[in-house]
């Protein structure tokens, strides 16, 4: 700034330092041109010293890069495909952490396990909760209300992510209202869990689909109609046959009947008996995976609480006789009319014996009639 007299004031250190960082800044991004071209290319190239390349990476405009993390979030494989690239870089890792990709991650880029669990991934399971991501209230809802025993909190999340159509959040407040979890046996809200069921069924989803059909042939919460019940029931195990057939990467010729391998009962497809062939079970979701992985190295966490029989499972009791186990040899328990179907047709219809006596004296537990 002049004066009168034609002499200047000094700048301040403050507004010197502020432009060279914007020069700094500007050279920074722009972008490398070869010389050879016009006058300005060669121009270009004359400022930059040999060996002084700007990155290109730091003149993408945010916008972009958010869609490219978005879909990368959408579709990657495992939870390092995605902490891998916000570890890249302090651009990347604050964009990474934006509203907009948290909440388009999928189910595989947030299948952590149990192992890896800390406060910090707690954290950011609740930062893409926030953002709506539903698989995160899911599998947040379920390890915060089976493992880590917030059950206001665990129910809280999964009933968010149910009001968004989740199916496995609408089938798991199913399992825990025909249960009482979290409660005591007089909380059970049976028609509250078909209703729930019904809706999961209706988003096609196979336990639910199962579930519902077992609750219509017993008249469990519902008026029992047994046609429409075995109804559902074959339309689970077609869903759950096309759905285990269409990820197969075996070819239709590798299946075998089971007529001619008796043996493969027991490592095959729940289906097998029913539709007489083998081919790889389905799998588990991240929630499920996570539970049997965490009560497998931590126990349930109470005296005489039982964890449900079927493997794929991985759900505890919250009280103690909360699950039915089998009225014919008492050895096994299950959460769901589902996971007992299941597991029936993989393994324990194999190993049941009759037992005379089972059940704790002056009752408790209810029996499971296996068909």
């Amino acid at each position: 700034m002049r004066t009168r007299r034609g002499l200047c004031y000094p700048r301040p250190q403050w507004a010197v330092e502020e432009e060279e960082e914007e020069e700094s800044r500007s050279r920074k991004r722009r972008r490398w041109l070869p010389a050879g071209g016009d006058d300005s290319v060669r121009g270009m190239a004359a400022e930059n010293p040999a060996g002084d390349r700007p990155d290109v990476f730091d003149g993408l405009p945010d916008d972009l890069v958010v869609s490219i993390l978005c879909k990368l979030s959408a579709s990657a494989a495992s939870p390092s495909d995605l902490v891998s690239v916000l570890m890249t870089c302090k651009r990347l890792h604050g964009l990474g952490t934006n509203p907009l990709v948290l909440s388009k991650a999928s189910a595989k880029s947030l299948a952590i396990r149990a192992k890896n669990w800390s406060e910090s991934t707690d954290r950011f399971f609740e930062r893409c909760a926030d953002a709506g991501n539903l698989e995160a209230c899911y599998l947040l809802g379920m390890i915060r209300f089976y493992c880590l025993q917030d059950r206001g909190s665990g129910a809280s999340l999964m009933a968010r992510a149910a009001m968004g159509s989740h199916a496995a959040a609408l089938y798991s407040l199913a399992v825990i209202q025909f249960n009482g979890s979290g409660g005591s046996k007089g909380d059970k809200d049976l028609r509250a869990g078909v209703a729930l069921c019904a809706r999961a069924a209706f988003l096609s989803h196979i336990d639910a689909l199962r579930e519902l059909g077992h609750c219509l042939q017993d008249g469990y919460g519902v008026r029992r109609n047994v046609a429409e019940g075995r109804r559902f029931l074959v339309q689970a195990n077609a869903r759950e046959l096309a759905a285990v057939l269409s990820a197969s990467s075996a070819p239709p010729s590798a299946w075998h009947h089971h007529h001619r391998h008796r043996h493969l009962l027991a490592s095959g497809c729940s289906l097998l008996s029913d539709f007489g062939c083998s081919v790889p079970a389905p799998e588990a979701h991240p929630a499920n995976r996570f539970m049997v992985e965490w009560f497998a190295s931590n126990g349930t966490g109470g005296e005489g609480l039982r964890l449900c029989s079927h493997g794929g499972c991985g759900r505890p009791e919250t009280r103690r006789q909360e699950f039915r186990r089998c009225s014919v040899c008492g050895a096994v328990n299950y959460c769901s009319r589902a996971c007992q179907a299941l597991h029936w047709k993989l393994a324990h219809k194999a190993e049941c014996a009759p037992m005379e006596r089972w059940l704790d004296p002056g009752g408790g537990g209810e029996a499971v009639v296996m068909d």
